[in-house]
């Protein structure tokens, strides 16, 4: 079956050429991103927050937390990006979250487990950030769903979109403060009956697209917790990098 589908993908490639999905210049295979563009996005790897991801200017030390985390420890376990949300990396995202640009799905997917590896290790099921019904329909597909399929065919970890229900609509995050993000998303998950019947004793990984201050994550991880898992880990494709202050 994997020779058929490579078999498939050659025969794509020579009549529909692989273009980069930031630029459009034709590249080698399907999601790849051209030398200039590549060199440009920054990819995120430590030294970074033992717990939160931010990266450090320099080492600072083995288990190292950032104030923030050192100020109100999280729910989240441990969380970890792939890309630092700029200018160029927004593109990407945004292509992929609102465009329908579903072509570099695999090549992102590869990011974040590279990124992921502390997090993904011992998990036993994927989560994706749930959208509320009403949100999905009009976005057509929720994008943390496809980046955990994604994750999932490069690890063998599960994926459990039934677990988690955001039960609330909830206006955007953009441009708000961490108080107000951290408002906006209270109380908005819940677990299902099957999640909670499933999540006892598990380490759970939260996918999603943007981090920004962290707070979708921690309302998602605190009802898991709640219902029996041991540890919630998230996982982004991308994150805002700058520091974060506590009171805000």
């Amino acid at each position: 079956m994997d020779a058929v589908r490579k078999a498939g993908t050659a025969v794509g490639n020579l009549i529909w050429p692989p273009v980069s999905p930031l630029t459009g210049c034709h590249v080698a295979a399907t999601g790849q991103l051209e030398a200039d563009s590549w060199a440009a996005i920054h990819f995120l790897d430590a030294p970074w927050c033992d717990t939160c991801g931010l990266p450090f200017a320099y080492w600072v030390g083995e288990g190292a937390e950032c104030g923030a985390c050192l100020a109100r420890a999280p729910a989240v376990h441990k969380a970890r990006a792939a890309l630092a949300y700029t200018d160029l990396s927004r593109r990407l995202v945004l292509d992929f979250k609102h465009g329908g640009r579903l072509d570099a799905l695999d090549q992102l997917a590869a990011w974040m487990v590279r990124a992921g590896t502390g997090v993904l290790a011992g998990a036993q099921a994927l989560i994706p950030v749930p959208l509320h019904p009403t949100r999905l329909f009009t976005r057509r597909y929720n994008q943390s769903l496809l980046l955990a399929n994604a994750v999932s065919r490069r690890t063998d970890i599960p994926v459990e979109p039934g677990w988690l229900i955001r039960k609330r609509r909830t206006p955007t995050q953009a441009g708000q403060s961490g108080k107000a993000r951290r408002r906006n998303v209270a109380g908005a998950f819940a677990v299902t009956a099957r999640g909670h019947a499933a999540l006892a004793g598990k380490t759970i990984v939260l996918i999603d697209d943007v981090m920004t201050t962290g707070a979708t994550f921690e309302a998602c991880a605190k009802p898991l917790l709640r219902a029996g898992a041991v540890f919630v880990n998230a996982l982004a494709l991308s994150r805002v990098v700058k520091p974060a202050d506590p009171t805000t």
